[in-house]
């Protein structure tokens, strides 16, 4: 398995899945589909199959140049969608890879998460392309959600394994970076992620499950700096938490 950034807009995010034992591949969140058949060309493999995170235009408006394959989504507000998929549903690219569909409605109600393992190797990590629901240390815009359902969201996201490497929908971490430093800055972890991110000023496919445990503030709700900053209290649910924590990011000039 392989899995290939496609940088498309500003800072979005189209990935090539990649098959390498029958040169097959998937196209996710697809926007500009001319860049992301180029790559496929470059490498040498097929697109059978497109796979769409929610939506937004910016992530399913390249879909119908993907005519006669299969276009996996969570609602048919996704343009040339012919595979409905729900929570739990699984279905396969190439010939191993072996596709989750996790629901996580909040930034859209039809936001799907999707984790990929490779059945003929099962020491490799699994990978996650979040979409608009998961970025590298931060979390998406509650468009059609609550606080509720984003917990809910980063619950099942977190009960992955820790090795799961994680894609998601835009270039958003050294922003994201800023934000929780100012929240919860003696991190160790955001420590380690500015050294990522100064380093890197592509930071997608570099981090993990794992890594967004130890920094991602919206994971961390119960801990005393986010609840110094959203001003709550151990009677709080964290449902709560987290609306007031991204009513803060909305809000952070940073």
């Amino acid at each position: 398995m392989r899995v290939i950034p496609v940088p498309v807009r500003k800072d979005n995010y189209a990935y090539l899945l990649v098959d390498d034992t029958v040169n097959e591949a998937a196209a996710v969140d697809p926007y500009t589909p001319s860049k992301v058949k180029a790559a496929a060309e470059q490498l040498g493999v097929k697109v059978v199959a497109g796979i769409t995170t929610h939506h937004h235009d910016d992530h399913s408006g390249g879909n119908e140049l993907f005519p006669g394959v299969p276009i996996y989504g969570g609602s048919h507000r996704s343009p040339a969608l012919t595979q409905l998929v729900n929570g739990n549903d699984q279905f396969t690219v190439g010939k191993v890879l072996n596709v989750k569909c996790l629901a996580t409605p909040c930034h859209t109600q039809d936001s799907i998460c999707y984790y990929v393992t490779d059945t003929s190797d099962a020491s490799a990590p699994g990978v996650v392309f979040t979409g608009d629901t998961l970025f590298i240390a931060g979390c998406g815009v509650f468009f059609e959600g609550t606080g509720e359902e984003m917990h809910a969201a980063f619950e099942l996201l977190r009960s992955l394994p820790d090795q799961t490497i994680t894609y998601v929908g835009h270039e958003y971490t050294a922003s994201n970076l800023k934000f929780a430093l100012s929240v919860d800055p003696e991190n160790v972890g955001l420590a380690r992620l500015r050294e990522l991110v100064n380093a890197n000023p592509v930071t997608v496919g570099r981090t993990t499950i794992g890594n967004e445990k130890d920094w991602n503030i919206f994971w961390r709700l119960t801990s005393d700096p986010v609840r110094n900053a959203t001003k709550t209290g151990p009677d709080v649910s964290q449902s709560e938490i987290m609306d007031k924590l991204r009513k803060l990011k909305n809000n952070f000039k940073g």
